[in-house]
């Protein structure tokens, strides 16, 4: 089967590229990773600047982009994408399960969350290493939580977790908050949170079962800490930014220094009727709402690309 559109990822911009798509009456595939659609905002405790629906939780905003995109007809597959191939005169994907045929691609693949690289995170992840607060926050209740980064997603999961945790302590290598001050002022306000700036983690301890301790040193003073209460529970949230899943397009679409895919303002790629939207793309802004733009933009400009080949074979 040759589709008109396959769209790869299925988080905001992949679903707003499949709801465009579907609309216009072409033959449309969404090919996801995961078996639940929405991406990074599931993970999100609540999106409070998506215009109209002010406080949604980010569960909640997902399912109704997936619930939006069920009401329109897209059909969705679960697989992973290894390769994909330029054809002379289509694109064929190479999934884990399946090959897929298509006149067009919409990458939307999204990014991933971003390690800190520190001895122990690895080996510690799932045991009190964490990268979502949503997922795991309750699993600290009362107990002592650190958060690490000084973006958006650290300042805005750090007073989510004081739902849970006895005392969270906010660790950033930078001097100040990089999110904007409306946001990180929640968390220098909330009197259960501490913050350390100018400070870096340099390991995290434990075994099979649990952390035992976290080491940060002050960049400014070169004072070191080692946290490590007697066997008690306490847990970690990572949130240092995110990478681009564009592995499996590095040989073939043209990347900028940071490996995320460089687009023209028509979400237009380096190859011919292959586009790209939301956070895998080189861009200024990553939110839900410049995401959802993106795949309104790439679906749009894909469906113009696919009637101009439609004219030239008449």
């Amino acid at each position: 089967m040759l589709y008109d559109v396959i769209i790869i990822g299925s988080g905001p911009a992949g679903l707003s590229a499949a709801i465009y798509a579907e609309r216009a009456k072409l033959k449309t595939l969404v090919l996801e990773k995961a078996p639940m659609s929405g991406g990074q905002i599931l993970n999100t405790y609540e999106v409070d600047n998506y215009p109209g629906i002010p406080g949604v939780g980010g569960f909640d905003l997902g399912s109704k982009f997936r619930a939006h995109a069920d009401a329109v007809g897209c059909q969705f597959v679960t697989a992973e994408v290894l390769e994909i191939k330029n054809e002379a005169d289509h694109k064929v994907i190479v999934t884990d399960k399946e090959t897929y045929q298509t006149k067009t691609i919409v990458l939307a693949s999204g990014a991933t969350h971003r390690t800190l690289g520190v001895p122990g995170e690895e080996e510690l992840m799932g045991m009190g290493v964490s990268y979502c607060a949503t997922c795991d926050g309750i699993f600290f209740k009362d107990k002592e939580v650190f958060v690490i980064g000084g973006g958006y997603a650290a300042a805005q999961e750090s007073v989510f977790l004081t739902r849970y945790a006895s005392h969270v302590t906010i660790i950033m290598r930078e001097k100040e908050f990089t999110c904007p001050e409306k946001v990180s002022a929640k968390a220098k306000q909330n009197e259960k949170i501490s913050i350390l700036y100018n400070t870096k983690v340099l390991e995290v301890r434990g075994d099979e079962e649990m952390i035992k301790s976290i080491t940060y040193c002050n960049d400014l003073t070169g004072e070191k800490t080692t946290f490590a209460p007697d066997n008690e529970r306490f847990g970690v949230f990572i949130f240092a930014g995110y990478e681009p899943v564009t592995e499996f397009v590095r040989d073939i679409i043209k990347l900028n220094d940071k490996d995320y895919i460089v687009t023209d303002c028509a979400k237009k790629t380096s190859i011919d009727g292959v586009y790209a939207a939301g956070d895998v793309c080189e861009k200024n802004l990553r939110q839900v709402v410049t995401a959802v733009g993106d795949g309104a933009a790439a679906s749009t400009e894909m469906e113009r690309y696919i009637s101009e080949i439609k004219k030239r074979k008449l």
